[in-house]
């Protein structure tokens, strides 16, 4: 029986999970706190293994202790420099010995991003030689904001890479998405797991947890609110219409694979439509088809991805003419909801609109408050939202035009560092940046301001801030983010007191001379 190695994660079969030397395998995974979980996990299911950590400390990753794994654990660390990566190669083929042995290599993509997709595709077949020669399995494991753009990288790493693998958090639940997995002289490709958290670690979801449809005996019932046929009468003996959403969802409730329609009037009614969507999906699994009609202007960026997470099959916005809501109707017939639903709405609610601030920050608290919504993996990438750096015209100081700005929306921040205004504008398209800054500026942005730049991409953001949060003067660092910075006041000058002349009287002696 050839040797093997595992991953550790428990009710998945071994095909998808087990690594075989010599080796490269690959995992990248949104949030390092997986990242870290998973990593103890594959530590603990070995009985000898060699630790590499780049950006943290192995040490770290070994505390607290583990329950079980190997007794004796050699680790390194590896310093954060392109360079130090690219000898990796030949330090393993100084250091290690033609025994067979698992190496765990753990680190950041801030430790790979530098690097360009031939440097990549370079060092991976340079690894592989090494591995050969030593007949050893290297195990890699990347986290952190930008590990998609990797993953879709590694892509072209098919004959370099015995396996791709990619683990994504979805509130209550993880995606184990397997690009392709070597194993025994056979391929696995394009697997998908539904893993849950244990005390253990990861362990594959039960099928009886996962949501299914019931049954499709009533597929061809449209269950609807009244308003969204704009007084039409029922298009056919199928349609049961209601006068309000919350009897369109007690209806709902007992349908299987049935056509649910809301209609959806002002903004307020956001947060209880979700609950009610909510509810369906998850009490009535992925059958159910259900649509949403704005019958007036109130759903913003964000609002439509919470109903869509919410489980949403479609939207019909505002404006859209009553052929447009029939044919949209008739496109999601036979569809199944396949996206995810996490059980806790409130989570959902807080992840998805993490931000409940605006207006004025401190630098050092407007870049912790940035970095922590593009670091959120439950929004989209590269779709969180705009960085603007505004330059005020030459007569306008940047104090002066931080008076002009007043943000409205939760999630949109202003700060001020040297002679510029930032911005971040929370889910706001590339393409709606003008018509925000109208709203935000009492007067006109272009009259304001002499030239701007925008970063869109995680990326690009996160790379910004970190050059903003360097300028933080270690002063402000340890105050509290809720704290403004205040200018120092200024004692005023004490008057000075004017002396008050005083008369004297002067009288003459016997000789004419004068006395007091």
């Amino acid at each position: 029986m050839a040797l093997s190695f595992t991953l550790g994660i428990e009710q998945v079969q071994n095909e998808l999970i087990e690594m075989q030397p010599p080796g490269c395998y690959w995992l990248t995974v949104n949030r390092p706190e997986d990242a870290r979980r998973l990593a103890r996990q594959v530590i603990g299911a070995q009985k000898a293994l060699t630790l590499i950590s780049a950006g943290e400390k192995p040490q770290a990753l070994l505390e607290p202790a583990l329950s079980q794994g190997p007794e004796r654990i050699p680790f390194y660390s590896l310093p954060e420099k392109p360079r130090a990566l690219l000898n990796l190669p030949e330090d393993l083929a100084r250091t290690l010995s033609a025994k067979p042995r698992l190496i765990l290599f753990f680190n950041n993509f801030s430790f790979l991003e530098k690097l360009s997709p031939a440097e990549v595709n370079a060092w991976i077949k340079k690894i592989n030689r090494t591995l050969s020669a030593r007949h050893c399995c290297l195990l890699i494991i990347t986290s952190g904001s930008g590990v998609n753009n990797l993953h879709q990288m590694l892509l072209n790493s098919f004959r370099q890479l015995n396996g791709l693998a990619h683990l994504e958090y979805q509130q209550d639940s993880w995606n184990y998405r397997v690009s392709w997995w070597c194993h025994d002289q056979r391929l696995m490709a394009d697997r998908t797991l539904r893993l849950t958290a244990q005390d253990s670690g990861f362990a594959a979801m039960r099928e009886d947890d996962q949501n299914t449809p019931l049954s499709l005996n009533d597929e061809a019932v449209c269950i609807a609110e009244r308003q969204v046929l704009e007084g039409a009468p029922p298009l056919s003996s199928h349609w049961q219409l209601f006068d309000s959403n919350d009897m369109v969802a007690s209806r709902a409730q007992q349908a299987d694979s049935a056509t649910v329609i809301f209609c959806l009037n002002h903004n307020e009614e956001i947060r209880t439509l979700a609950q009610n969507i909510h509810s369906l999906r998850r009490a009535r699994g992925a059958g159910l088809k259900i649509m949403v009609r704005e019958m007036q202007t109130s759903l913003r960026y964000s609002d439509e991805r919470l109903l869509l997470a919410c489980g949403v099959n479609a939207i019909v916005p505002f404006g859209a003419p009553m052929s447009r809501f029939l044919t949209t109707l008739e496109s999601i017939q036979g569809q199944r909801y396949n996206r995810h639903v996490p059980a806790n709405l409130d989570a959902l609610l807080q992840s998805l609109q993490p931000l409940q601030q605006k207006g004025f920050l401190p630098l050092d608290a407007f870049c912790q408050s940035v970095a922590q919504l593009v670091s959120n993996t439950l929004l989209p990438e590269n779709g969180k939202g705009l960085l603007v750096a505004l330059r005020p015209v030459p007569e306008l100081k940047p104090e002066q035009a931080l008076t002009l700005c007043k943000p409205r929306r939760y999630g949109d921040l202003v700060t001020v560092r040297g002679d510029r205004l930032y911005l971040f504008l929370s889910s706001c398209r590339y393409n709606d940046l003008d018509t925000a800054l109208k709203f935000i500026f009492r007067l006109p942005h272009d009259e304001l301001f002499s030239n701007r730049l925008v970063w869109f991409e995680d990326l690009q953001i996160l790379s910004e801030i970190r050059q903003m949060k360097a300028l933080v003067p270690e002063a402000w660092k340890d105050m509290p983010p809720e704290i403004n910075v205040a200018l120092p006041e200024v004692t005023p000058p004490q008057p000075i007191e004017h002396q008050t002349p005083q008369p004297i009287v002067l009288s003459f002696n016997q000789q004419g001379v004068p006395r007091e």
